[in-house]
């Protein structure tokens, strides 16, 4: 039987049909102890039962985590379609993935993926043509959950200094070779965490990380950052500390600019608004001079040119702007502007000696491409409605590339030639989707508070309106993070079965500047679930779907949103899906890097005001024994160091303890992977799969041929 439902759904792929399971999976969860932990936030005691499983160390904790996957993953095996779905996402997953060239030295780079490999290989090729591997991460570990997080090459470049990531950790370690010959050097940069890589000539590079916390490396407390400088032949030990020395500063960054004259700093102590500073390299004696002396904005040096810095800025421009200054004068008061703030957020890209302004209007790109005088040369013409990103490269590149992608169209790569202004397909995938059946529509619906809200449905042609559709609902919401449409393998796989989705577009994302994000953050963060609930009755109304075929999903921060959204209104929806979300808003800030997020959540320390609103609408503290839940399928990973699992374990056992229905609330822990990035292939399918058979059988739905 099972043969022959993989051979199906590889031959045909699968529509929907309205089938309930006959009985529903008996589940029996781990018994989770619960403390007596109490805390007293201004004078409110607030239990906190199942605070030990914070302790990632602990030898309860890890029978624990043992003990849910074990129950998880017998009820996923039990699910019968589970494994067809699977085959059809790596039947689709696996094709060719090049990635855009860059230049260094006398090579082009770019990274390729045959299909299924966990991690993306980097190859080259030199002026004749002629191909070799560079470096393969899938040589780091047997696993493939040892991946390459980043790599940067010296200004001529013959070094590269490149950082590894275990198990999805925010922790890495650096690893320094000569370009040439592809030997190591032998010197290792360890513990390094929220770190670029910027070199000096060739003969050393600059990187950011924290003074190793106390206790657990995962978990701990992470908040004095600190830009170091290391010189080739030396060891870490001899590193010179640059900038954070005796300040206690969460995130600190370096980079030098291209023509290697500056040395640009930045320091922030939350996610949003940070000081500038540059150096002038050229003499060892020369001040670190400061351009803006607040952290009420947010900008960046994009380029420097003779003397004079081009900066990025949202001073005085809550959409963006470009300004340019003397860098022997950098404050702000001497900027002037070169393009001017627009209805449009800008976000930037320098290459080719121009200056690309990518705009986005309402959740889709546009790109006008700008001399270093201002002046507009030509509005790039796209292929389509959807999301671009490129533009980037070295100033004396005639040709530079881009990505163009949307909820149908799968990522095509375009050379961009800077004088004509044409561009050509660089890199088409072959996936085996057909984007002509299916349709992206852009709605805007209204939130509780009368916002107009913009969100972008993707679904068959051939879809009926009759309220029986599985759908699945993303948000994000937070963090000045725009969610633009772009092209997934899960996705396509779900609107293959039949299944609509749709992604709105909340306040607190970036998609409309710094008011819309403000108008999600801190007191008003509760507009952000508003936004998103209003979603889910906007789409249930227009009958595309109902809340018996209704999925939420959201990672991070939008793990946030998932869990606020199914504990407000748990009838509103059949299933809930949060991912590494921030679920316990009175302790997050203690946490690793935590504090930083203040900006978006304010903390329980502030005052009593703000620790009254935090748990008004804080996930773990809104469960009420006794509801009637939506089923619930958590995901986390044991390596998590940004958002840590105790999130989820807390939230999990909560919700398994409060849940008075019969649908399921379990908790999926993926062993050696962090929040997200530089997951293995295999992780990445194996989770997204389980993810859509645990959502399509809680609905009744059953794929069939």
């Amino acid at each position: 039987m099972k043969n022959t439902v993989l051979a199906l759904a590889l031959a045909f792929g699968f529509t929907m049909n309205a089938q309930t399971p006959k009985t529903p999976q008996q589940i029996k969860y781990p018994i989770t102890e619960k403390g007596k932990t109490t805390d007293t936030y201004f004078g409110t005691k607030v239990p906190d039962p199942y605070r030990w499983l914070e302790d990632d160390r602990s030898p309860e904790t890890a029978k624990w985590v043992t003990a849910q996957n074990k129950v998880t993953f017998d009820y996923l095996a039990k699910i019968p379609f589970r494994d067809a779905i699977k085959a059809r996402m790596e039947k689709l997953w696996n094709y060719e993935k090049v990635s855009a060239p860059f230049k260094e030295g006398d090579y082009y780079y770019y990274y390729k993926n045959n299909g299924l490999q966990n991690q993306s290989v980097l190859y080259r090729k030199d002026k004749n043509g002629n191909e070799e591997l560079f470096l393969d991460p899938n040589t780091f570990s047997k696993d493939g959950t040892t991946s390459l997080a980043q790599i940067q090459f010296s200004k001529a470049g013959d070094m590269t200094a490149y950082m590894i990531s275990e198990g999805g950790s925010d922790w890495g370690k650096i690893i320094i070779m000569n370009s040439v010959d592809k030997k190591p050097t032998g010197e290792i940069i360890e513990n390094v965490k929220f770190s670029g890589i910027a070199w000096n000539g060739s003969n050393g590079f600059y990187y950011s990380t924290y003074e190793k916390p106390e206790g657990s490396l995962l978990s701990a407390k992470t908040d004095t950052h600190k830009l170091y400088y290391h010189k080739l032949g030396t060891t870490q030990k001899e590193d010179r500390v640059i900038f954070g020395e005796g300040q206690k500063i969460r995130y600190v960054g370096g980079y030098v600019t291209e023509d290697q004259r500056y040395l640009v700093i930045t320091a922030a102590n939350s996610t949003s608004g940070k000081k500038l500073f540059v150096k002038d390299l050229r003499s060892e004696d020369n001040e670190i001079i400061a351009l803006t002396d607040n952290f009420d904005n947010d900008s960046q040096v994009i380029d420097s040119r003779n003397g004079r810095l081009y900066i990025y800025t949202n001073y005085n421009a809550p959409n963006g702007k470009i300004v340019v200054v003397d860098a022997a004068n950098p404050q702000q008061a001497n900027w002037k502007d070169v393009i001017a703030e627009t209805e449009n957020v800008l976000s930037p890209a320098v290459g080719g000696n121009y200056i690309f302004a990518v705009y986005m209007k309402d959740a889709v790109s546009i790109v006008k491409q700008y001399d270093f005088n201002g002046e507009m040369i030509r509005e790039v013409a796209l292929p389509g409605l959807g999301a671009v990103a490129g533009f980037s490269g070295k100033t004396d590149e005639p040709v530079l590339y881009y990505s163009f992608s949307n909820y149908v169209v799968p990522g095509t790569i375009y050379s961009y030639d800077v004088n004509s202004g044409e561009s050509k397909v660089y890199q088409k995938p072959k996936v085996d989707f057909n984007s002509d059946n299916y349709a992206s529509k852009q709605v805007f619906y209204t939130s509780k508070d009368g916002t107009k809200i913009p969100m972008i449905i993707t679904y068959r042609k051939d879809l009926k309106l009759d309220g029986t559709n599985p759908a699945i609902l993303y948000g994000y919401g937070g963090f000045n993070i725009s969610l633009a449409p772009t092209f997934s393998i899960a996705n396509a796989v779900w609107l293959e079965n039949g299944g609509i989705y749709a992604v709105a577009n909340l306040r607190g994302g970036g998609e409309y500047g710094r008011k819309w994000h403000d108008a999600g953050t801190k007191m008003q963060k509760q507009n952000v679930f508003d936004d998103f609930i209003a979603a889910a009755e906007y789409l249930i109304s227009n009958k595309y779907t109902s809340s018996d075929y209704l999925a939420i999903r959201g990672g991070s921060n939008g793990g946030l949103l998932v869990g606020a959204a199914m504990t407000q209104r748990p009838e509103l929806f059949k299933v809930a899906l949060p991912a590494v979300g921030v679920l316990d808003m009175l302790r997050y800030h203690t946490f690793t890097s935590g504090a930083g997020w203040a900006y978006d959540y304010g903390t329980s320390a502030d005052d009593a005001k703000m620790f009254n609103y935090l748990k008004g609408y804080s996930p773990l503290h809104n469960i009420k024994p006794g509801t009637k839940y939506p089923a619930t399928l958590v995901t986390t990973g044991d390596h998590d160091d940004r958002v840590v699992p105790a999130h989820s374990f807390k939230f999990a056992a909560a919700l398994q303890a409060a849940q008075a229905g019969n649908a399921p609330i379990l908790i999926r822990i993926d062993v050696n992977a962090g929040h997200g990035a530089g997951k293995s292939v295999a992780q990445t399918i194996a989770e997204l799969s389980d993810i859509q058979a645990f959502t399509l059988y809680n609905m009744g739905k059953t794929p069939r041929p």
